[in-house]
Protein backbone atom coordinates (compact mmCIF):
# COMPACT_ATOMS: atom_id res chain seq x y z
CA UNK A 1 0.00 0.00 0.00
CA UNK A 2 3.19 2.17 0.89
CA UNK A 3 4.78 2.26 -2.61
CA UNK A 4 1.16 2.29 -4.23
CA UNK A 5 0.43 5.88 -2.04
CA UNK A 6 4.16 6.93 -2.97
CA UNK A 7 3.59 5.99 -6.76
CA UNK A 8 0.16 7.94 -6.98
CA UNK A 9 1.54 10.91 -5.41
CA UNK A 10 4.19 11.45 -7.63
CA UNK A 11 1.94 10.87 -10.51
CA UNK A 12 -0.23 13.36 -9.12
CA UNK A 13 2.77 15.86 -8.77
CA UNK A 14 3.59 15.20 -12.34
CA UNK A 15 -0.03 16.07 -13.43
CA UNK A 16 -0.15 19.06 -11.07
CA UNK A 17 3.15 20.65 -12.48
CA UNK A 18 2.32 19.71 -15.72
CA UNK A 19 -0.73 22.38 -15.59
CA UNK A 20 2.13 25.04 -14.29
CA UNK A 21 5.11 24.02 -16.89
CA UNK A 22 6.10 23.89 -20.10
CA UNK A 23 7.30 20.64 -19.57
CA UNK A 24 8.84 18.76 -15.82
CA UNK A 25 11.78 17.27 -15.16
CA UNK A 26 12.71 14.93 -11.91
CA UNK A 27 14.47 18.44 -10.31
CA UNK A 28 11.01 20.07 -10.49
CA UNK A 29 9.33 16.93 -8.89
CA UNK A 30 12.11 17.05 -6.57
CA UNK A 31 11.55 20.54 -5.32
CA UNK A 32 7.93 20.67 -5.45
CA UNK A 33 7.78 17.62 -2.51
CA UNK A 34 10.48 18.91 -0.80
CA UNK A 35 12.79 15.30 -1.99
CA UNK A 36 16.42 14.90 -2.93
CA UNK A 37 16.41 14.33 -6.51
CA UNK A 38 18.13 10.52 -5.97
CA UNK A 39 14.72 9.26 -4.58
CA UNK A 40 12.93 11.06 -7.35
CA UNK A 41 15.19 9.25 -9.64
CA UNK A 42 14.82 6.31 -8.27
CA UNK A 43 10.69 6.76 -8.21
CA UNK A 44 10.93 8.00 -11.65
CA UNK A 45 12.67 4.55 -12.41
CA UNK A 46 9.46 2.58 -11.02
CA UNK A 47 7.26 4.60 -12.42
CA UNK A 48 8.77 4.04 -15.87
CA UNK A 49 9.11 0.39 -15.37
CA UNK A 50 5.59 0.48 -14.88
CA UNK A 51 4.96 2.39 -18.17
CA UNK A 52 3.24 5.08 -15.78
CA UNK A 53 5.36 7.43 -17.53
CA UNK A 54 8.12 8.35 -20.16
CA UNK A 55 10.99 9.83 -20.12
CA UNK A 56 12.85 11.82 -22.91
CA UNK A 57 16.67 11.52 -24.02
CA UNK A 58 16.47 15.57 -22.25
CA UNK A 59 14.62 14.15 -18.98
CA UNK A 60 10.93 15.33 -19.72
CA UNK A 61 8.58 13.67 -17.62
CA UNK A 62 5.55 12.61 -19.32
CA UNK A 63 2.26 10.37 -17.93
CA UNK A 64 1.00 7.36 -19.81
CA UNK A 65 -2.63 7.15 -20.68
CA UNK A 66 -1.81 4.60 -17.47
CA UNK A 67 -0.42 7.43 -15.39
CA UNK A 68 -2.62 9.74 -16.41
CA UNK A 69 -5.77 7.91 -15.54
CA UNK A 70 -4.34 6.93 -11.86
CA UNK A 71 -3.18 11.11 -11.54
CA UNK A 72 -6.07 11.74 -12.55
CA UNK A 73 -8.37 9.84 -10.44
CA UNK A 74 -5.90 10.99 -7.55
CA UNK A 75 -6.33 14.44 -8.03
CA UNK A 76 -10.09 14.67 -8.67
CA UNK A 77 -10.44 12.70 -5.19
CA UNK A 78 -8.22 15.37 -3.49
CA UNK A 79 -9.54 18.40 -5.02
CA UNK A 80 -13.27 17.38 -4.11
CA UNK A 81 -12.50 16.04 -0.45
CA UNK A 82 -10.45 19.05 0.44
CA UNK A 83 -13.60 21.36 -0.79
CA UNK A 84 -15.56 19.24 1.25
CA UNK A 85 -13.63 19.25 4.47
CA UNK A 86 -13.20 22.95 4.13
CA UNK A 87 -16.95 23.22 3.37
CA UNK A 88 -17.95 21.97 7.17
CA UNK A 89 -15.30 23.80 8.52
CA UNK A 90 -12.21 22.28 8.52
CA UNK A 91 -9.22 24.50 8.85
CA UNK A 92 -7.78 24.59 4.57
CA UNK A 93 -4.19 23.51 6.15
CA UNK A 94 -5.91 20.51 7.87
CA UNK A 95 -8.52 19.72 4.88
CA UNK A 96 -6.05 19.64 2.52
CA UNK A 97 -3.34 17.22 4.57
CA UNK A 98 -6.54 14.84 5.37
CA UNK A 99 -7.87 15.10 2.00
CA UNK A 100 -4.17 13.61 1.13
CA UNK A 101 -4.14 10.75 3.17
CA UNK A 102 -7.82 9.96 2.30
CA UNK A 103 -7.76 10.43 -1.51
CA UNK A 104 -5.20 6.63 -1.35
CA UNK A 105 -7.41 4.17 1.05
CA UNK A 106 -10.94 5.37 0.08
CA UNK A 107 -12.56 2.33 -2.38
CA UNK A 108 -14.15 4.04 -5.84
CA UNK A 109 -17.18 2.87 -4.80
CA UNK A 110 -16.84 5.11 -1.53
CA UNK A 111 -15.76 7.74 -3.05
CA UNK A 112 -18.44 8.18 -6.06
CA UNK A 113 -21.13 7.10 -3.31
CA UNK A 114 -20.04 10.24 -1.48
CA UNK A 115 -19.96 12.56 -4.55
CA UNK A 116 -23.73 11.33 -5.49
CA UNK A 117 -24.60 12.39 -2.10
CA UNK A 118 -23.11 15.54 -2.18
CA UNK A 119 -23.41 16.60 -5.72
CA UNK A 120 -26.07 19.24 -5.38
CA UNK A 121 -24.32 20.94 -2.06
CA UNK A 122 -20.56 21.27 -3.88
CA UNK A 123 -21.96 23.20 -6.55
Amino acid sequence: MKSNESAENYLETILILSKKKPVVRSVDIAEELGFKKSSVSVAMKNLREKNHITVTPEGYIYLTPSGQQIADMIYERHQFLSAWLIRLGVDPDTATSDACRIEHVISQESFEAIKKHLAPEMQ
